[in-house]
């Protein structure tokens, strides 16, 4: 197994090599977008990452999800996702967390502990909960706007949370968080500008509507489950977002081991 990382050590050297070794990250979200960023982290020499999701994957999830296959319909995200992971390198810690990342659990996740976080959250309450927390840490924060009703991986584009345009998810994230503290630094998104439109929307019944936990309440008491909104995806989207959320990872690594911007 010492030769795993043989090209990409011929590439970038061997310090480089052992500062992203050295990295501890963690992945929330390893659906159509998680799943391909952390499979390009562990192919990148991440040895330390935990991965956080509560989902079971469904046949829906065939179609761009990266551990989502005939075979491991029903299972844990997280589980089928570590043991691929580990499967690529069995060297590599990997941390599977069966939890969904809410206001009121968010400091189970520890997350001063670690070097990246990385956003692939859908709910919006909770993704603004975390950039507020992530951007607080020492850590550097990369997050994914919204990678559904598109088609052209082309457009894929990479801009300061502020900066980013033509995504209608990260205008709404703007909105709402300029109702509450603003985040404490700033962080990068992978967004695209393209917004098509969803057709045939009578083939989903309502038995195949994913379900996902929508925070709007005031109290943990009042957490409820609610269906969230399906909108079409295809992968040659979701996997360069989440591509690009893992190259942006590895990029800042090497920029930070040789003192480049």
């Amino acid at each position: 197994m010492t030769n795993i990382f043989q090209r990409t050590e011929l590439l970038i050297g061997s310090e480089n090599m052992q500062a992203i070794t050295n990295q501890r990250v963690i992945l929330f979200g390893v659906g159509g977008v998680g799943s391909w960023c952390a499979e390009s982290l562990v192919r990148s020499g991440i040895q330390y990452l935990t991965i956080v999701d509560s989902d079971t994957i469904c046949e829906t999830n065939c179609n761009r999800q990266l551990h989502a296959t005939s075979s491991t319909i029903g299972r844990l995200k997280t589980d089928v996702m570590r043991e691929r992971l580990l499967d690529i390198n069995p060297m590599a810690t990997i941390i599977a967390l069966n939890k969904t990342y809410t206001p009121f659990n968010s400091d189970e996740f520890e997350l001063h502990n670690y070097d990246y976080i990385i956003d692939c959250i859908d709910s919006l309450s909770c993704k603004i909960d975390l950039i507020r927390k992530a951007t607080k840490t020492k850590a550097v924060f990369f997050s994914s706007m919204g990678a559904s009703l598109k088609v052209n991986p082309l457009q894929v584009k990479v801009a300061e949370f502020w900066k980013v345009r033509g995504c209608p998810f990260g205008s709404i994230i703007r909105k709402r968080i300029r109702k509450g503290d603003l985040p404490a630094k700033k962080f990068l998104c992978v967004y695209s500008e393209e917004v098509l439109e969803n057709k045939n929307t009578h083939i989903l019944p309502e038995s195949h509507l994913e379900m996902q936990p929508v925070f709007e309440a005031d109290n943990e008491e009042q957490w409820q489950s609610k269906k969230a909104v399906i909108n079409g995806t295809m992968v040659q989207v979701t996997a360069v977002f989440g591509f690009t959320l893992a190259g942006l990872v590895i990029q800042s690594i090497l920029n930070a081991q040789n003192n480049t911007i």
